[in-house]
Formats: C-alpha cells, structure tokens, sequence
C-alpha cells in the first residue's frame, strides 16, 4: 500500500515541476470549471516531466569480428562502454568471409573486423563496408602447431610429410584468411603435394585450435594469439612467414543507422588503451 505521505510528496513535487515550467498552470479555477487551455498545459508539464525521468535509450553496437580477435575485442568493447553510459557492444565471432556473407544478407550489423585486406576490399567494391585507409589495428603472425600431449616427431612444416601426420586442420579456404595465409606457407616450401590429401578444413581459425587442442588432428595453422589462448594443450612447432602480412581492419558497415558511433568504436581500437589489451592477448602493432 502506498502512504499518504508518499501521495503528498508527488504531488507537492508535481506542483512544483509545473509551476517553474508554465508559472500560473497551477492556479486552478474554482471547482468545476477546468478551461480546455489549462489542461493543454498541465497536460504539457506532464509530458515533460515524464521525460526528465526516463532514461536515456540505450544503444547496441553490433560488431562483427574474425574469430581469432574474441577475448582481445571483448576486453576492448567493455572498455568502450565505460567511456560511453547506455551504449552495450554486441560482438559476433567467426571467418571474415561468412561474416561479409552475412552482412551481404542483411544482418545488422555496425562494425565489421577482418584479419584480412582482401576481405575488406571485397566489401568496399560490394558496397558491403565503408572504404577506410586508416582501417588497420592490429597485426598478427601464423604458426603451425601440434597437440602437446601426442609427443610427435614435428619440429617444422617440411615434417608434415611424415607418415605419423595423418589429419592437418587449417582454415576452409577461401572464407577464412587463415586458411589461405596456411596455403601460402605451404606453397612457399613446395609441400602442398604432400599436405593436400591430409587436410582437415575448419571453419574459422578457432575450429582448428579446437581441433588440435583435442588431439583429433596430428597439427593444424592457427595465429600466434591462438596458440596463447591454447596454453599448455598445444605445441608452437615453428612460426612462419607470409606472402601477404597479417594485418586486422576495421571497416564501418555501410547499412549501420548509426554510423557515427560505429566510426568511434574502430577509433577506440587505435587508442592507447586498445593497444594495450591487443598487445597483451598477444596481438602486433598495426
């Protein structure tokens, strides 16, 4: 039950609200007589005290981000929000490829990261992304790795032509740039021949660390973050090196309604203390 007294505060403050912001509202005529003006006017102050109590409308940035990037953007996007009362980041994981795909169908989304160029590009040309030079913001290196507790003679990736290497998970190109930046490793040592009929394609670059982390492949190409991510259950055999750089870019969707915001948020991953958490999870300068 509400009391009488909580009755006598809402009202003296109702009073008070009306009379600051139409002086005289409060005046009323004598019993009975209520002029059709008044009321317009009362019912005004009570429109806008209704205002001055309700909350700002929230905001939900959807960003859309290469698997690989998972833990390093949600300690990034926590840190956005504190900055930013009423604005929540919504991150979605997976290959740079399916995730342009799905922007390509209309899913809404406001930001989208790809550890690639190529990608990006292809989003420009579409119309899919907004075209940004200064898109880039982190870097990123490949490694082969196999699982620690199989114990397998694999000291480099010429071994991957070994008997005892039976299944190598990488990237299911050409959606997942890991995948192609692996077949370009693979290609500059002449083994491809060797690899092509072990190969166990994933779907994005974290499918392949899974994979190796449970030991149902004998090795697998992932980045260097990964592998940090994987801990002990995963063995880096040799890093190597790519035609192309790995380099992470953030383009703004082309479809965003809310453009501006999206366009603070890939700022905020140049920032200082973006850097940091990149650098951190293991994560190169851009």
């Amino acid at each position: 039950m509400v009391s009488f007294k909580f009755h006598r505060s809402v009202h003296a403050f109702f009073h008070h609200v009306v009379d600051r912001t139409i002086p005289g509202a409060m005046h009323l005529p004598p019993r009975g007589v209520f002029p059709r003006r008044l009321a317009l006017k009362s019912g005004t102050a009570l429109l806008m005290l209704a205002a001055l109590t309700m909350p700002a409308a929230a905001q939900t940035l959807v960003v859309a981000a290469d698997s690989s990037l998972d833990e390093a953007l949600q300690a990034v996007a926590r840190d956005f929000e504190r900055g930013r009362p009423g604005v929540s980041v919504t991150l979605r994981t997976g290959a740079a490829g399916a995730l342009l795909q799905q922007v390509a169908g209309g899913t809404a989304t406001d930001v989208l990261t790809s550890d690639d160029a190529q990608t990006a590009e292809s989003g420009v040309r579409r119309r899919l992304l907004v075209s940004d030079l200064r898109s880039a913001f982190a870097s990123n290196t490949l490694v082969l790795v196999t699982p620690a507790a199989l114990n397998l003679p694999l000291q480099r990736l010429v071994d991957l032509g070994r008997p005892e290497i039976v299944r190598i998970a990488m990237g299911d190109t050409p959606a997942v740039p890991a995948g192609r930046y692996a077949r370009e490793a693979i290609n500059a040592q002449r083994m491809w021949p060797q690899v092509q009929r072990k190969v166990v394609p994933a779907d994005d670059v974290r499918a392949v660390l899974g994979l190796v982390a449970r030991a149902e492949v004998e090795a697998g190409f992932v980045y260097a973050s990964d592998a940090r991510v994987a801990g002990p259950r995963v063995r880096v055999v040799e890093t190597l090196p790519t035609t192309t750089p790995i380099r992470y870019v953030a383009n703004v969707v082309a479809s965003s309604s809310q453009a501006e915001l999206a366009r603070a948020f890939i700022d905020h991953l140049r920032s200082d203390a973006a850097q940091a958490v990149f650098k951190r999870e293991g994560f190169g300068p851009p």
